[in-house]
């Protein structure tokens, strides 16, 4: 195959990994670009949006990961992109301004470390070969060296490395050639580590991602680990895709639920976004995400409307005189929204939503939780 026959395949197979600037409007959701890749929305610091050319260097793999369609013992067409020809086709994109950057994961090519030093030659050759100064974020692998994580992170923009599962139990279900505290666990506390404030690289982002429903996870286990990478290990992102029964291999939970509802898998993996928000957004606690018997989010309503319906005595808030945590509780009321109140009562009373452009299902829910006094 040639450079862009590979690509094609490569950057189709990128699509499980969710772990980079992506999202879900209009603007910021994932789409096919030229030669079948996949394109990624950037949000840009001056406003607006590019894209992050996204692909594998390699699907070959030496992992069993129970719950990935490109694990070991499956039977995919396989091919390999090498360090030059990877650096060659996305500079061709960035000079053409058609990409942003490069999101550049990879499949297990025999080990860890392997992997990794064809992933950070490709960063070196574009740094100091093309002096390429653009966006990078690079893939850490599981079981990765130190001094290979720390080569990914002087290289790039942002790293990532996915927890997979809140947990060892959980992990041993879906691999059992993976090892959770040394190939997960490590890896995951030294980028934190390496990255923190005060240090050298304290400017690259450290994102991670959960496998949602492949295990048998609760909600408030994924919850709770995500609040410790927030909290301890202050990543900046932490990601979560709904694991998709058919492409993975029988003997995992998410192969043995019973007639299970592809809509209500991306529905868990939507409430679980939407109690991200709450907690990085809107100053929401853990005791502040009201769980059903089961440890899990109620799939049919929004966990704050579902805080608010719980908590009659916090409402009516009253707009004009509300705290901007108050007011961030109010269903219907995003921290922009918020923002535009806090900006415009300092000037004038506001009489209704209506004065600041709130409408439709927004405006009527929010109706519902406050006072124009």
């Amino acid at each position: 195959m040639d450079t862009m026959d590979k690509l094609k395949i490569l950057s189709a197979d990128s699509q499980y990994d969710l772990a980079c600037a992506c999202g879900t409007g209009k603007d910021d959701r994932r789409r096919r670009g030229l030669d079948g890749k996949w394109l990624y929305p950037v949000s840009l610091p001056q406003g607006g949006y590019s894209v992050l050319l996204k692909t594998l260097m390699s699907n070959a793999c030496s992992n069993d990961c129970k719950y990935c369609p490109l694990r070991s013992e499956t039977n995919v067409r396989r091919c390999t992109l090498q360090p030059e020809e990877t650096a060659n086709v996305f500079m061709e994109y960035a000079r053409k301004k058609i990409v942003f950057g490069l999101f550049l994961s990879s499949g297990v090519i025999g080990n860890p470390d392997n992997t990794m030093d064809k992933l950070n030659a490709v960063a070196r050759i574009l740094r100091h070969k093309h002096a390429y100064k653009g966006y990078i974020h690079l893939k850490v692998i599981p079981g990765a060296s130190d001094a290979a994580i720390e080569d990914s992170i002087s290289l790039s923009n942002a790293v990532s490395l996915n927890i997979e599962t809140p947990g060892k139990e959980h992990f041993e279900l879906l691999s059992s050639k993976k090892n959770y505290m040394d190939d997960i666990i490590r890896p995951l506390k030294l980028m934190a580590k390496l990255t923190g404030q005060g240090m050298k690289r304290s400017k690259v982002k450290c994102t991670t991602q959960f496998i949602v429903g492949a295990s048998n996870e609760t909600d408030s286990e994924i919850i709770r680990y995500m609040l410790t990478l927030y909290d301890r290990l202050k990543f900046q992102r932490v990601y979560f895709s709904a694991y998709q029964k058919g492409l993975g291999h029988p003997d995992i939970p998410g192969e043995r639920v019973l007639q299970p509802d592809p809509e209500r898998m991306f529905m868990r993996e939507h409430r679980l976004y939407q109690t991200d928000f709450l907690v990085r957004r809107y100053g929401f606690s853990q005791n502040d995400i009201i769980l059903d018997g089961s440890g899990n989010l109620d799939l049919d309503k929004d966990p704050k409307e579902i805080w608010a319906e719980s908590h009659p005595e916090f409402y009516p808030v009253a707009v004009n005189r509300a705290e901007k945590e108050d007011l961030l509780k109010v269903p219907g009321l995003g921290p922009q929204t918020v923002d535009v109140i806090l900006k415009q009562r300092r000037f004038t009373k506001i009489g209704n939503f209506k004065d600041i452009g709130l409408k439709g299902k927004r405006l009527e829910k929010a109706n519902r939780y406050v006072i124009f006094e």
